[in-house]
């Protein structure tokens, strides 16, 4: 598994790695079944924190995309195409609130975002 982390990033580094993973399990290039690395040999792998890896591991668990099992390891489950469409919800929510307190921040107004949105829209065809 190729995971980038940066520490100059300000995201987490578990959150870069669960983010990673589960971009991985959507675009199907770890499959449904497979096995992930062991939380010591991925800690090992990135030079990080075994407590690290056992983070992002458990987030994936607790959102659906990856199951444990005693004394075996983390193993990807079955994609839920409901469950990981909500998921992208959330993404998309997120960023467009971070969207508004940037614009916020700046004095631009809703109309004026609202433009923006549309010719963003636009320019990608929607």
């Amino acid at each position: 598994m190729n995971i980038v982390i940066s520490s100059k990033s300000g995201v987490p580094i578990y959150e870069q790695i669960k983010e990673q993973i589960k971009t991985a399990i959507i675009c199907d290039d770890i499959k449904e079944g497979a096995a992930l690395p062991s939380i010591r040999s991925l800690a090992q792998e990135l030079k990080i924190s075994v407590i690290t890896t056992m983070r992002a591991y458990t987030d994936l668990e607790a959102e659906g995309f990856v199951t444990s099992m005693q004394g075996k390891g983390y193993f990807v489950l079955a994609k839920d195409s409901e469950h990981i469409k909500e998921q992208k919800l959330r993404d998309i929510e997120q960023h467009f609130y971070e969207a508004i307190k940037t614009a916020k921040l700046i004095g631009m107004g809703g109309a004026e975002m609202m433009g923006m949105l549309n010719v963003l829209l636009r320019e990608e065809g929607l």
